[in-house]
């Protein structure tokens, strides 16, 4: 074992005893565990945050069962390494040998084509795919593939796993072993890393490391204090994987909605350092401009969901310039959140109210038995009707006249308030 091997590498599980976590899918008699233990393996797709595990599981299969492993990672390859590699499986198929299993971390990164070039292969049983994402894969994976795939969904490590962790690190790592190493506190251990194995391993030697260069100390003691001083003297800190990476983009967010592009563009800058996804900022983004401007500007939701297109298309760096244009348009924005508030309004009301009848003048009436018990019956077509409006209730009558919609004071509700109250007269007055 190499001196300079990462402690992460040094203390990867062999094998599913040795595996920390995810004990919904790998714990004794869990899904996960049933269908390793069966040797019969599907294609599948592991869902969850970075450092908890997915590799590593993808590692222990191929072992336990002697599978041909063929690793891609979606940041590096193309439609070609993944030809080629579906070939060389192809040629480990002899006899009765199991199928090779292909893993590819980070498939949510894959292009539609590249995705295109695994069906085949994964209908056929020439590879078992076993692919891992950060993302949501029901947006980022094509139908044709995720259909063929189960889907686990795995959970950042819990307090209580990284405390395991870190006691088998300072017990059973070749080098740790050796140190009269202590952790008197472990709340800024725990926070930095958010849940991250991987993290926490890279922390924790980072720390020790850093305490090994005084060599008067025979006793390595960690604390809270000494590992922020730590970090901040070794990191540019902007995690995408931990808490800040919740901190920034609230902050982006929050910048935005008070309407100050330049505290905007500053939270932007650093999650473009940070190399945070263009299209988890861009999503964001759709949803501010639906949320936190609404109908003051309606073109907004327009605007945001072009930027959106564009930074998927585009990609780092490009996008960069894109996604600032966007923050801009949308913090000098005017804003309104009434359309927010009608619907959560409106869905505290069916809680409340439950599943109340449609009333029979605005059912649809498809056959004649339904018109004969009143579907339909009174009900006035708007277009006959000068304006292209008559009043009539629409709600059921338990909620007759209730109002959920509430124009707001910018210019452009404003207009609506009075086109409201033209056509429904109390029900919007001044």
């Amino acid at each position: 074992m190499a001196v300079n091997q990462p402690l992460a590498d040094r203390m990867r599980p062999r094998n599913l005893e040795e595996f920390i976590g995810q004990d919904h899918l790998v714990g004794e008699g869990a899904v996960l565990r049933r269908i390793i233990e069966s040797g019969n393996i599907p294609s599948f797709i592991m869902w969850g945050p970075p450092g908890t595990g997915k590799t590593t599981l993808a590692r222990i299969i191929a072992q336990q069962h002697k599978r041909t492993f063929f690793t891609l990672s979606a940041v590096h390859s193309g439609v070609k390494d993944v030809r080629n590699t579906i070939e060389k499986a192809k040629k480990h198929q002899f006899f009765d040998a199991p199928n090779a299993i292909l893993f590819i971390d980070e498939i949510h990164r894959f292009s539609k084509s590249q995705q295109d070039s695994l069906l085949s292969a994964v209908e056929e049983g020439t590879i078992t795919l076993i692919g891992a994402t950060t993302e949501n894969p029901s947006f980022e994976v094509i139908s044709p593939l995720l259909s063929r795939c189960q889907v686990y969904v795995l959970e950042s490590l819990g307090r209580e796993k990284l405390w395991v962790l870190i006691e088998r690190a300072l017990s059973y790592d070749p080098y740790l072993k050796h140190h009269d190493i202590r952790v008197v506190e472990k709340d800024e251990l725990f926070r930095y890393c958010g849940g991250d194995a991987r993290k926490l391993y890279n922390i924790l030697e980072l720390v020790v490391n850093a305490e090994q260069t005084d060599q008067n100390k025979k006793t390595i003691e960690i604390t809270n204090e000494k590992v922020k001083e730590i970090l901040q003297q070794n990191v540019a800190f902007y995690d995408k994987n931990a808490d800040q990476h919740y901190d920034i983009i609230s902050a982006f967010i929050k910048s935005i909605r008070g309407s100050d592009p330049n505290a905007a563009v500053y939270w932007l800058a650093r999650m473009v350092e940070g190399g945070e996804d263009p299209k988890f900022i861009a999503r964001r983004l759709v949803i501010l401009a639906a949320e936190d401007i609404g109908l003051a500007n309606p073109n907004a939701l327009l605007f945001a969901n072009s930027a959106f297109d564009a930074a998927e298309r585009i990609g780092w760096p490009e996008s960069r310039i894109i996604l600032s244009e966007a923050a801009i348009y949308l913090a000098t924005s005017p804003k309104s959140n009434s359309a927010y508030q009608a619907i959560n309004d409106a869905q505290r009301q069916v809680k409340q109210t439950g599943d109340l009848s449609v009333p029979l003048n605005i059912r649809n009436a498809p056959t004649r038995l339904m018109k004969d018990l009143g579907y339909g019956k009174d009900y006035l077509y708007a277009h006959d009707y000068p304006g292209n409006f008559v009043q009539q209730e629409f709600l059921p009558e338990n909620l007759s006249s209730m109002k959920l919609y509430e124009p707001q004071t910018n210019r452009k509700e404003q207009e609506i308030r009075q086109r409201l109250r033209d056509w429904w007269k109390n029900k919007y007055p001044y």
